[in-house]
């Protein structure tokens, strides 16, 4: 075996580490995507039984954006296993609690069926912002592409670009801005 086919064998068979920005994401669509990461369906050696996902680090589950009145009308299940131990808890109550607990959930049901789905969430980091300790930011050698792409804030871009933008018409000179 040739040194290439070594190295080619041995970056098939490491756990890869991830990136994937949270900001402006659904976390449910997300999620999908999400998965296909931690269990591996994208390498070429995937099988069900077998264990070869990588890491994903996701950041900023602070900034979710959940679809229509969800924030208002979507409750989560939780179950402290003792009597009388059930609750439900809205979405926004949950994500004032902790930013990162609907992301987790919308991960965690979206691998139903998997047995060894406990084992695969260990592999899953998540962080509020994006503030990431230096030695999990040392690891990460890929970036998971956004499902949407973030818009600019007119107020971050820079006025350069905004007079070089073309105009769709010009005012008359005797026409008032308040």
């Amino acid at each position: 075996m040739t040194s290439f086919r070594r190295v080619q064998q041995c970056a098939t068979f490491a756990r890869v580490w991830h990136l994937f920005d949270c900001k402006w994401q659904d976390p449910y669509l997300s999620a999908e995507r999400i998965i296909s990461y931690l269990k591996g369906i994208y390498k070429p050696i995937y099988h069900p039984m077998a264990d070869c996902g990588d890491v994903v680090v996701a950041i900023n589950t602070k900034k979710i954006a959940l679809r229509g009145d969800d924030w208002r009308k979507k409750a989560y299940f939780h179950h402290t296993g003792y009597p009388g131990g059930a609750s439900w808890t809205l979405a926004w109550e949950l994500h004032d609690k902790d930013p990162t607990l609907i992301v987790k959930k919308a991960v965690y049901r979206q691998m139903r069926g998997n047995l060894q789905r406990r084992h695969v969430m260990q592999r899953l980091l998540l962080y509020s912002n994006d503030k990431v300790p230096l030695d999990i930011m040392g690891n990460i050698t890929h970036t998971i592409p956004t499902l949407k792409p973030v818009p600019e804030r007119l107020d971050h871009i820079p006025q350069e670009v905004i007079d070089s933008f073309p105009k769709v018409m010009e005012y008359p000179e005797n026409y008032i801005l308040k």
